[in-house]
């Protein structure tokens, strides 16, 4: 079954009202897991969830340290850690909770009017009488969603370009020259084509077709598709920490390709 996503308009732009909500529900997420983390914290040897909480951060600052000295990954861990908290629970909203709501009247707020109920909707009988209901994905992933991903990978690209020119304007600019002068086609194109599509799109992938086949395996026969949903339940939890394990570390990558003199 098709579903649709409602829009609506603020200041000109078009807003996907599923995925902005989502993006806060993410956000939301990754500010209360910090927060139970690291509240009543102790100096000591840390148990539960500080203990836990202690050794994200180590496993977020042992992948800086592969590509920067000490002293530099320590300025960007803060950055990598809050990266991969909001890109894991990201991952997993649209595993926890996979479902289509049926609005069969308008409301407005949420760019549902009854014009679209009317054009994207599908016919459905009611109290022996046919009515048109419009099927949408409020809860799902917003990593899913191409807008989500290529806003995260514009930020990290242009934070990149940002430090290699605050670090040193001459040798960013020869940078592009190097180590020939037509060098310069090839690293505009990495740098303004490849990457922009590369980072975005693999995360967006794997997350979207992910959620194209729960949503298809939970339309189909419970006693059919119950072992195969499972299956595929936790391997997307396995692939959604993958995903965020991998954008983490190409951001850290990029960054230092700006800021480490051995680039």
């Amino acid at each position: 079954m098709e579903h649709y996503s409602p829009i609506v308009q603020f200041a000109g732009l078009r807003f996907d009202v599923p995925v902005v909500l989502m993006t806060i529900l993410t956000s939301v997420l990754v500010f209360i897991v910090v927060m139970l983390c690291t509240r009543n914290m102790t100096t000591g040897v840390p148990k539960g969830k500080q203990n836990f909480f202690e050794w994200v951060i180590d496993f977020i600052r042992g992948i800086a340290g592969q590509f920067m000295d000490a002293k530099t990954s320590t300025k960007f861990v803060t950055l990598a850690l809050t990266l991969f908290l909001y890109i894991f629970i990201g991952n997993q909203l649209g595993v926890m909770a996979n479902f289509t709501v049926e609005h069969s009247e308008p409301i407005p707020s949420l760019g549902i009017t009854q014009e679209v109920i009317n054009e994207h909707g599908h016919e459905v009988e009611h109290d022996g009488h046919m009515e048109k209901t419009l099927g949408v994905a409020w809860f799902k992933s917003p990593t899913a969603s191409p807008s989500v991903t290529f806003g995260l990978a514009l930020m990290v690209l242009l934070y990149a370009h940002y430090l290699g020119i605050k670090k040193d304007a001459g040798s960013y600019v020869k940078h592009w020259f190097q180590p020939h002068p037509l060098m310069f086609i090839l690293h505009v194109m990495e740098e303004f084509i490849i990457k922009p599509l590369t980072l975005p799109l693999r995360l967006f992938g794997n997350i979207f077709a992910g959620e194209v086949l729960i949503a298809f395996l939970l339309a189909g026969s419970v006693a059919v598709v119950s072992l195969p949903l499972i299956v595929w339940l936790g391997y997307s939890v396995f692939v959604g920490a993958v995903q965020a394990y991998i954008f983490t570390t190409l951001t850290l990558v990029y960054i230092s390709q700006k800021v480490v003199d051995d680039h």
